[in-house]
């Protein structure tokens, strides 16, 4: 009970313990203190260590290209990608355009497959929960997104299988294939396999991707440039409403997903796909001039060139010896036993990335598609890149949110599908997919992607023929990492704060912004008293 003045206000605490917010794999604990049905404090922690940087030191240049994809099994090619990049840098490779193509390629089908996968089989199946029977459209999302019985649900995840049929014909398979080397890519596609590819990225677009998701062309959809465009566009044709799309901003808005899960407001991309000509030799100089898809940083007023050197990890509140910040070529990765480092107010196995934004200092950064789509609103892109002012216009105009998360990453798919489309026609089959590198021993090495997640990146140091360091800092870090030793929260922390309990025996809305994020991880979220400390309820969602 608070008094100001003759105003006496009473503070009401819940204690809860909420389980498996997430659905995808791994172990994360999300604690959070409730006060008067409202979100007031929270802490993320990573309840598993692996380890993949101890793994890694000691062996072969090359073992990052078989070890790193083994870090995640749905987002694989990814691994691939950045590691394949960061020892073409440090060897100073030569990679021919064919290969940059088909590099392009798999990488985007990859993310084009987790689209509808995600949404309906992890995300929208939240959507169906009975808090929201009182919504007129609450049946209606029942019909097409209930799990395995939506009709929506199922051509989503029956459709979402087809975009990596196009991987395997170019990596021999998916997931876990290793076919991108330094210098190129291990294939030698024929007329066949680029037409069969073709017509598989037509399917996509046919069955799900207009006639489901959109309820119009790809172009249509892409002429939206500001949120006013899109509140005009659905109410331009019953077909744009009652699309899935039209249904889900429709629907967010009336439950309210529009109006939390804010998290920091401020970015972090890395970029990905590279214009062959301009990535031929690759350098981490040269990277950010090469990329399609740009990199750069967004502070919550301003846009900022991203320069790798500038980020860094922080391991004070992380189940790892010692303390402080540092940069991943001089990253230290020396577990203790969680018991031990409780002691010393640590509460997870994942790092904090920051990135030393510059006048201003090292930032949490929210990672992901809504963190590339702000990206891509930034100002004076060249020919080659993307410019595409959608996201940061809404952004700008009603706030990032549970819903606008969810839009940014549903609206690269009609944007990828064009870019799978424009690199398949562009191969040339009778030109080079590898050119063989010399193999250097001693260098430094930086590889970055974008993930269907977000920031992905590997920093690589080579001593006498063997891995002397290496680092992966993954868009999961940036999202669930910890407080720092500036006690500066994490994105995922910051995001929950603010958040409304309609009921604390029942927190949907918290699986919400956990799997807006997507994080790669089982989530699990404790939430306590602020005062007491003590916890009753459990909520469990059932992990598909």
């Amino acid at each position: 009970m608070s008094q100001k003045g003759s105003e006496i206000r009473t503070i009401d605490r819940k204690d809860l313990k909420v389980h498996s917010l997430g659905r995808v794999e791994g172990d994360l604990d999300v604690r959070v203190a409730i006060e008067n049905g409202v979100v007031v404090d929270a802490w993320t922690e990573a309840t598993m260590f692996r380890g993949f940087e101890i793994i890694l030191k000691g062996k072969d240049p090359q073992a990052g290209l078989i070890v790193t994809p083994r870090i995640c099994g749905i987002c694989g090619g990814s691994h691939l990608t950045k590691a394949v990049y960061a020892i073409d840098t440090a060897w100073s490779t030569e990679v021919p355009p064919n290969a940059t193509l088909v590099r392009n390629i798999a990488q985007a089908v990859e993310t084009l497959q987790s689209m509808p996968r995600w949404f309906y089989a992890l995300f929208a199946i939240g959507l169906t929960h009975e808090n929201y029977k009182k919504s007129p459209l609450y049946d209606e999302v029942v019909k097409r997104w209930a799990p395995f019985t939506g009709t929506s649900y199922e051509i989503g995840v029956i459709e979402s299988a087809k975009p990596v049929e196009i991987y395997a014909i170019f990596g021999g398979q998916w997931p876990h294939s290793s076919f991108m080397v330094p210098g190129g890519v291990m294939c030698a596609p024929t007329l066949s396999d680029v037409t069969r590819s073709i017509s598989i990225l037509e399917h996509y677009r046919e069955y799900w991707l207009e006639k489901v998701w959109l309820g119009c062309s790809v172009e249509r959809w892409l002429e939206n440039k500001t949120w006013k465009d899109v509140l005009n566009w659905l109410e331009e044709k019953p077909e744009h409403r009652d699309s899935d799309l039209g249904l889900f901003i429709r629907y967010s808005m009336d439950i309210g997903l529009d109006k939390y899960g804010r998290g920091p407001g401020r970015f972090i991309a890395m970029g990905s796909f590279f214009e062959p000509d301009l990535y031929r030799f690759p350098t981490i100089e040269g990277r950010n001039r090469a990329l399609i898809s740009r990199s750069g940083v967004y502070d919550g007023e301003n846009f900022h060139d991203f320069d790798q050197m500038r980020v860094r990890e922080d391991h004070t509140y992380s189940f790892f010896r010692g303390g402080g910040a540092y940069h991943p070529f001089d990253g230290v990765t020396e577990p203790i036993d969680p018991q031990e480092g409780a002691k010393e107010g640590k509460y997870t196995w994942a790092k904090a990335p920051r990135y030393d934004v510059p006048g201003i200092g090292e930032l949490a950064l929210e990672a992901g598609p809504l963190a590339r789509q702000v990206i891509a609103g930034r100002p004076g892109a060249e020919k080659h890149q993307d410019y595409d002012p959608l996201i940061f216009n809404i952004v700008k105009e009603i706030g990032p949110s549970v819903m606008v998360r969810v839009l940014a990453r549903m609206h690269e798919a009609p944007k990828y599908y064009l870019r799978v489309k424009e690199w398949l026609r562009r191969i040339d089959l009778n030109d080079k997919f590898y050119i063989k590198p010399k193999e250097l021993p001693d260098g430094r090495g930086f590889g970055a992607t974008e993930a269907a997640r977000g920031a992905l990146a590997d920093w690589i140091v080579l001593k006498d023929g063997k891995i002397e360091n290496y680092q992966v800092i993954t868009p999961t870090a940036w999202n669930i990492g910890p407080r720092d030793r500036h006690d500066q929260r994490g994105p995922i922390e910051t995001a929950m704060i603010g958040t409304p309990i309609r009921n604390p025996e029942d927190p949907v809305e918290l699986a919400h912004i956990a799997q807006s994020y997507d994080s790669c991880l089982v989530c699990t979220v404790h939430a306590y008293d602020a005062k007491t400390k003590q916890e009753i309820a459990k909520y469990e969602v059932t992990q598909f």
